[in-house]
Parts: C-alpha cells; sequence; structure tokens
C-alpha cells in the first residue's frame, strides 16, 4: 500500500489556521479574510483549500505574504521565532460566519 495523499487530503493541511487581529477583522466587512498557510503552498491551492473549507462561498482573490522569522528574547536567552506565510483571501458572496462569530 503506498502512502499517496489524496488532493483532497492535501488541501486540509494547506490552512493552518485564520489570523484574528483588528486589522484583518475590520478587513471582513470587505469580504477578505486573513490565514496562515503552509509555506510550500501556491495561490492555486490556497484558493482550493478555502472553497473545500468553506463550501457556496467563491475565492475572487488571493494575496500572499512571507512573514519572515524574528529575534525573540526571554530572560537572558536569545532564539528566533518560526518564519511564516500568510494569505489574504478575498471571498464573493455570503460572510463567513465562523471567523466574524470569534
Amino acid at each position: 500500500m503506498s502512502n499517496t495523499r489524496t488532493n483532497k487530503e492535501k488541501l486540509y493541511d494547506v490552512i493552518k489556521k485564520p489570523i484574528i487581529t483588528e486589522k484583518s477583522m475590520m478587513a471582513t466587512t470587505l469580504g477578505k479574510y486573513t490565514f496562515e498557510v503552509n509555506k510550500n503552498a501556491t495561490k492555486v491551492e490556497i484558493a482550493q483549500a478555502v472553497e473545500l473549507a468553506f463550501p457556496g462561498r467563491k475565492v475572487k482573490k488571493v494575496q500572499t505574504i512571507y512573514m519572515p522569522s524574528h529575534e525573540k528574547r526571554m530572560g537572558t536567552k536569545f532564539g528566533r521565532t518560526d518564519s511564516s506565510k500568510k494569505a489574504i483571501v478575498t471571498v464573493e458572496g455570503d460572510p463567513i460566519e465562523e471567523l466574524t462569530a470569534m
């Protein structure tokens, strides 16, 4: 038996979590939602993952931003945060209630 995963299973791993900030919540009135996504995900995969996670929504536009790691200090120790990638997804149609209710 091979370990190949279906395309649908890969799409579930694209979106890690929504980013809930004051700025991102104001953008929801314009139909823009911000998610932390897998660093290797393409814009097409992100659009497919959002449409799969929230049925009945059509993705109009995807903007991606690479977030580099930052130096962080805990007491006298220095370290770095993980780098990440975030996507701002513009959705047509009804708003996503699951995110706006938070």
